[in-house]
C-alpha cells in the first residue's frame, strides 16, 4: 500500500499480509515441556506454502512464556495452517501444559520492512 508519513493514519504496508503473536503460558514447572512442543511446530509451519517466517521466543522474565511471531501471506492461509493433521494435534493435547488460554494477537504491519544489512 502507501508509505507513511509523520502525519497520517499508519495503514497496512503489505496488503493482506497477516502477523500473528501468541502468547503462550504453561502450567508452573512444564515450560520446557511446553518448549518442546512449540518447537516441534516450527520446521512444519515454516515449510507451509504461506508462511512467511515462523518464529519461537522464550521470556527472559518467565521461563514459563513462550511466545510465536508468525507472518502469513493472508488470512486464508493462517486457517489453512490451523487445520492440518498436526496443528490439530497440538491443539489437542495443549489442556496438559497449557496455563489458562493462548493469548493469540492478529496484526497486520504498518511500517516498511527494515533494510538493514
Amino acid at each position: 500500500m502507501s508509505t507513511q508519513t509523520s502525519s497520517s493514519t499508519p495503514r497496512p504496508v503489505n496488503g493482506m499480509q497477516l502477523t500473528l503473536l501468541a502468547f503462550i503460558r504453561a502450567k508452573p514447572g512444564l515450560g520446557d515441556e511446553l518448549g518442546r512442543r512449540l518447537g516441534n511446530l516450527v520446521e512444519p509451519a515454516r515449510a507451509e506454502p504461506g508462511n512467511i517466517n515462523y518464529d519461537l521466543h522464550r521470556s527472559n522474565d518467565d521461563a514459563d512464556v513462550w511466545v510465536l511471531y508468525e507472518n502469513w501471506k493472508g488470512p486464508a492461509d493462517l486457517a489453512a495452517h490451523f487445520e492440518l493433521p498436526y496443528m490439530k494435534a497440538f491443539v489437542a493435547a495443549l489442556p496438559e501444559v497449557l496455563e489458562g488460554e493462548m493469548d493469540l494477537r492478529r496484526c497486520a504491519m504498518v511500517s516498511t520492512v527494515s533494510t538493514k544489512p
